[in-house]
């Protein structure tokens, strides 16, 4: 996982722990999860897009040729 060890993984929560504090924590991992799922749902869905989106554009570039 991106080459960071055992030492540099806990070097990082103690700076999140002195910065943001104990209370903050799992605020902040939930918010974390919060935006990689809406980040997933957004990447699902322009998958599924293109097929649809096509179709539009199409319909709007015959309507504009006439």
């Amino acid at each position: 996982m991106f080459g960071l060890g055992a030492q540099e993984l806990m070097l990082i929560l103690v700076i999140a722990l002195v910065l943001f504090g104990g209370s903050k924590i799992p605020d902040l991992g939930r918010s974390l999860g919060q935006a990689i799922r809406e980040f997933k749902k957004g990447v699902e869905s322009s998958e599924a897009a293109p097929e649809t989106t096509d179709a539009s554009s199409n319909r709007k570039d015959a309507g504009s040729t006439r």
